[in-house]
């Protein structure tokens, strides 16, 4: 299952590059602007394959491994 990788401004920044390469592909007549595609499905799905590869993850609920949740878990005393 994808687990959402992208954050909000991110998602923003995506969506609002998307758009705007896929419109300037109308405008200029060029089969370029569906590469515009890419980033408005990564914004729509929260879901970057290549993040997943490199390791990035820029929701803000990320947890990290080696860090305590918000879970109500606490790590043990040493």
């Amino acid at each position: 299952m994808m687990q959402k990788n992208i954050g909000n401004t991110d998602r923003a920044v995506r969506l609002v590059l998307g758009l705007m390469m896929i419109i300037s592909g109308i405008i200029f007549q060029s089969w370029w602007g569906l590469a515009g595609l890419v980033p408005l499905v990564t914004a729509l799905l929260a879901f970057c394959p290549l993040y997943t590869l490199i390791g990035v993850n820029t929701c803000s609920n990320h947890q990290s491994p080696d860090k305590p949740g918000k879970t109500g878990t606490r790590m043990p005393k040493q």
